[in-house]
């Protein structure tokens, strides 16, 4: 190996934390030191893949579509282009947020999780929960060690997703826990929440809480808002699913005519 080379692999196995064996560089038998470049190789695939697979389990993102599934003409109202810019993952590296508004069924939380799976194969660890989810979990702890335990939990992740903020009212309790989250990824960490409600209408999910105004200022001051309309997919796909089975019936019901003996 070249000195180059050598410097490279060093540094390598640095960064695997191999110190015994820099340690013995110098006692290796020529013979054997072809081999290590490969063996380097084989830990850090490993390691890679280990990672990654403890990240995908840590993030809870479930089951969810691809994009190169997603139906980009079914919204009246999307911008691909912009949602394709997020794919980049700048947001996350500027520590800014991203909202996704739209009414139920339009693909704010499938994009969500394309963003989220875009981040973890990119080596970040990232959160997935609705906001049902970690709000009621965040209430249930009731000690002071055990809550501070859980917002770290919910806080310290590079990229939190928030899903379904609005399609629940919640109290003025879950409304301060979730300004404290916000409040503590502040300008150092990025989060994406996908919600059916403009901010105009927070009050209404979260009645009577005095952070509100706090909440929604923190969360746009360095955020891009992503507004999605149309009808709901889900519905086009129950109706689609209710019209082929129908379908199916009158088909089944013809052929069951037809086989009929004359009498």
């Amino acid at each position: 190996m070249t000195t180059t080379d050598t410097k490279h692999l060093h540094k390598r196995l640095n960064a695997l934390n191999f110190p015994g064996l820099l340690s013995h560089w110098h006692e290796l038998p020529p013979e054997i030191e072809h081999w290590i470049p490969t063996l380097v190789d084989w830990e850090e695939q490993e390691r890679n893949q280990r990672g990654l697979e403890r990240r995908l389990r840590a993030a809870r993102l479930g089951n969810f579509k691809s994009l190169a599934d997603f139906d980009w003409s079914w919204p009246s109202e999307i911008d691909r282009a912009a949602i394709k810019e997020t794919m980049t993952l700048n947001f996350i590296e500027q520590a800014s947020n991203l909202i996704l508004l739209g009414p139920n069924g339009v693909g704010k939380s499938t994009i969500a999780k394309n963003i989220a799976y875009q981040a973890l194969m990119s080596g970040h660890r990232v959160l997935f929960t609705t906001a049902a989810t970690m709000l009621n979990d965040l209430a249930s702890k009731d000690g002071d060690y055990a809550l501070r335990r859980r917002l770290s939990y919910y806080s310290l992740p590079p990229l939190l997703v928030i899903d379904e903020i609005g399609y629940l009212s919640y109290g003025t309790r879950h409304a301060d826990l979730l300004f404290e989250i916000i409040n503590r990824r502040y300008e150092t960490r990025a989060t994406v929440v996908t919600t059916n409600k403009p901010f105009a209408q927070w009050n209404e999910v979260f009645p009577n809480a005095a952070c509100v105004v706090s909440l929604v200022d923190r969360l746009v001051h360095h955020a891009e808002i992503l507004s999605i309309d149309g009808e709901s997919y889900r519905m086009h796909e129950a109706k689609m699913a209710s019209e082929q089975k129908q379908q199916k019936r009158k088909a089944s019901a013809t052929a069951s005519k037809r086989k009929a003996p004359r009498s």
